[in-house]
């Protein structure tokens, strides 16, 4: 067994568990999803956003997205308004009530982060940010993990 194995198995629980324990309190609290909240994030994030920008940010199929995204159309969080240079595809833009419901979410999702991790020393977290952050760069450069 390589000496990758066990850092990928850890970052992998670590992900499963901060995510669900973040996305648990999320729901309980506002009715939303960790997974809606990321997406509702980037469409706030980025300018003119589409479900292109999803799709390279979060690596998922474009169906995949473009269903998320309906959902949160039907839950009348965001709208998909057409794009002013090309017919074809549409910008997502948030509603009144998706702008509250983020705003509302986000001290939610770095409280429950910040208790979540609050054993771990701040120069260890910083550490740990940057090598994810080295380590992301190189997968996404050589577009390793993209959705086919």
């Amino acid at each position: 067994m390589s000496h990758v194995t066990p850092i990928f198995t850890d970052l992998v629980r670590v992900e499963t568990r901060l995510y669900n324990a973040v996305s648990a309190r999320l729901r309980a609290e506002h009715g939303l999803g960790l997974g809606q909240f990321e997406f509702l994030e980037i469409i706030d994030r980025v300018p003119g956003c589409r479900v292109l920008d999803i799709v390279g940010e979060v690596a998922i199929t474009v169906g995949a997205v473009s269903k998320a995204v309906d959902r949160l159309v039907a839950a009348g969080w965001c709208l998909r308004v057409a794009h002013p240079h090309d017919r074809r595809s549409s910008v997502l833009r948030l509603t009144a009530e998706g702008e509250k419901l983020l705003a509302a979410s986000r001290p939610v999702v770095e409280g429950e982060l910040a208790s979540l991790t609050a054993g771990v020393p701040a120069d260890d977290l910083v550490r740990v940010a940057s090598t994810l952050a080295v380590l992301r760069a190189s997968l996404e450069a050589g577009s390793h993990g993209q959705p086919g």
